[in-house]
Order: C-alpha cells, then sequence, then structure tokens
C-alpha cells in the first residue's frame, strides 16, 4: 500500500534523509520513531507530496507520488506536525470545507463530517471557532480533517502533541480503531506510543532507518541484553567463577550495593542469545546456587525494553546535519495549509 524506495532528501550539502527503503503492508500500522532532527517529518512531506525527493521514489495504492500526485493526495490522509486549520471557521464548518476540497459527494458530505466528528470526539464542539478551542481539541481537528475522506492510507506526523494523558489514550484507541481498513504511518519520538498503537516499527536515525520489525522482534534482537539479577550469600569469586560456566550465561557482573549485609552480593547475569534455546536459564541458575550451598536471597528476571533497543540503535537528541535538514524543508514551503489539504 505505501512504498519507499531509496528515497534521500539533499539541502545543498546537508543530507537530510539518505537511501530510505521500506513498505507497509494494506491494513498495517507502522511506527516511524526516531530521535528529533531524525529525517521522520521530511520523509513524511515527501510520502505525501508535500516535498520533492533528491531521488528514488515512493507509492502509495500504486500511484507514484512525484507522477500522480493528485492521485495520490485523494488516496491519503494527513496530519502534519501543525494542523493546517483555519481559525475562524467553525469546527463543522472547516471538516466540510476540508470534504469538499478532497472530493467527498455533497451527499455523503453530512455523513463522512459527523462520522469524522464523533471518532475525535468533537460532537460537542461542532459549532465552535477553531480559534476557541484548546491545543488539544485542535490536535483533534486536524486528525478529522485526514480521516474526513476516508482514505485507504494515513500519515499522522506526532498526532499526540499537546494532549493530555486521556486525550492521548482516546487518540491511541482511535488509530488503532482505524487499521485494518486503513493503512497507517505513525511518526514520533515517543516510545509507549509505538508499543501501545503500532504493529511493525521502523527506526530511523541520522536519516536513514536502521532496522525495522515488530517490537516484539526488535526486543528480541537485543536478549543478549537480557537475563538475570540475583542477590546471593557467599564468596563473590567462586560465585562468578561457577555461574560463569552455564551454557547460555554471558556475562556476570557484580553490582555495587552498600545496603547489602555481610556476604551477600548483587549480581547482574547476562545472557546468550543464541544459546537460550532448550535451556530452562533460571532453574538451572537457582540450582546452581543452591546445590554450592549459599544463600539465594533474591532472584528476578530482567527484559530488554524498546527504550533500550531505541537508545542502542541512535544516538543522543542533539542539534544535527539532519535538524537543519528538517529546518530547510521548513523554510522551503511557507505555509502547511493548501498542500496538505
Amino acid at each position: 500500500m505505501i512504498e519507499a524506495d531509496h528515497l534521500s532528501k539533499i539541502y545543498g550539502t546537508t543530507s537530510a534523509i539518505q537511501d530510505i527503503t521500506f513498505s507497509v503492508e494494506k491494513g498495517e500500522i507502522l511506527g516511524f520513531l526516531g530521535p528529533n532532527g531524525a529525517g521522520k517529518t521530511t520523509t513524511m512531506r515527501i510520502l505525501t507530496g508535500y516535498l520533492p525527493a533528491t531521488s528514488g521514489t515512493a507509492r502509495i495504492a500504486g500511484f507514484e507520488v512525484h507522477e500522480d500526485s493528485m492521485a495520490v493526495r485523494q488516496r491519503i490522509g494527513y496530519l502534519p506536525e501543525n494542523p493546517p486549520l483555519y481559525p475562524d471557521m467553525s469546527v463543522e464548518g472547516y471538516l466540510n470545507f476540508v470534504g469538499r476540497l478532497k472530493g467527498v459527494s455533497a451527499g455523503d458530505r453530512p455523513t463522512r463530517v459527523k462520522l469524522a466528528m464523533k471518532r475525535c470526539g468533537l460532537l460537542d464542539k461542532r459549532q465552535v471557532l477553531i480559534r476557541k478551542l484548546s491545543k488539544g481539541f485542535r490536535q483533534r481537528v486536524g486528525i478529522a480533517q485526514a480521516i474526513v475522506h476516508d482514505p485507504p492510507a494515513i500519515i499522522l506526523d506526532e498526532p499526540t502533541v499537546g494532549l493530555d494523558p486521556r486525550q492521548i489514550i482516546e487518540v491511541r484507541n482511535l488509530i488503532k480503531s482505524l487499521a485494518g481498513e486503513h493503512t497507517i504511518i505513525l511518526s514520533t519520538h515517543i516510545l509507549p506510543e509505538v508499543s501501545m498503537t503500532c504493529s511493525r516499527v521502523a527506526i530511523i536515525n541520522r536519516g536513514q532507518v536502521v532496522a525495522m520489525n515488530t517490537p516484539d522482534q526488535l526486543m528480541a534482537q537485543l536478549t543478549g541484553g537480557a537475563g538475570y539479577e540475583l542477590e546471593v550469600e557467599g564468596d563473590p569469586l567462586l560465585i562468578q567463577q561457577q555461574l560463569q560456566q552455564l551454557p547460555p550465561i554471558n556475562a556476570v557482573e557484580v553490582i555495587a550495593d552498600e545496603a547489602l549485609p555481610g556476604t551477600h552480593r548483587r549480581y547482574r547475569l547476562t545472557l546468550d542469545a543464541e544459546l537460550q534455546a532448550g535451556h530452562h536459564v533460571g532453574r538451572d541458575i537457582a540450582a546452581a546456587i543452591v546445590s554450592a550451598g549459599w544463600g539465594l536471597h533474591e532472584m528476578r528476571r530482567v527484559q530488554v525494553s524498546l527504550e533500550e533497543v531505541f537508545l542502542e540503535l541512535t544516538t543522543e537528541e542533539t542539534i544535527s546535519e539532519e535538524a537543519l535538514g528538517e529546518a530547510a524543508a521548513q523554510s522551503e514551503s511557507n505555509s502547511a495549509t493548501g498542500t496538505a489539504i
């Protein structure tokens, strides 16, 4: 449904994105995850026809974005970073206007507008001027304009910015309810957004896609960082030597903890992902400690989180050349409103 093939965008000598390739299947929600300035917004703008790519191609619903721009725009709903709103229009009036621009027939328009308002929790705000709405409700109006024409593909750039916790949950549920009938790309740098909403994740860093898989499989790729934490009473040197001999264990590290009494020590055990299969690791660790006559006071499993995967695959969020590329993209277009609608 959505395909990006070797997309690059260069501003002078600055590369905003480099050789980005991915695809999103029909009915899937792809989380486009990366730090600020990584190239997420540039990629979204190319996919929606807002910016031309320097090289590479993009296709949506079978249409090439550059060659068939109008056909693509009829088949996508786009929420940019800043919702394309007209503050002096009412919510309902604005959505009617957007529906007309997007080719919704006069007969279907009232139904489509009402459904979009209902899905986004805007029915009781239908006659309110947009300028009088809070930032959270304006964001909802932005989502409503993206879905009012019932497009097969929806691209959402930071859809929960400015929302309170309750509204964030509501928008997540809305996005999940759209899956199946719609193909969705959700751009964000918020990790819970991805793990709670998306079926697959593409992690972008410094303008390149560095990983793409389901959240669970991404975490499984770093299972070498998973393991156990123990509190054991006994000779630390012997404990380290014996535990290190168990096949799935990569490393045994003593964790400093001044609160522990006597010969009690806290240990962190990391595992070899390839050797875990067929081993009852927790049972083997406990049996080794007990058989040696040491005291096992605490044992808990430590799992790799999506946050740890993200941090391993990306660098710290600092101003970079990619951020400058995003700024150049912003200055290249004076207003998102006309193109987004």
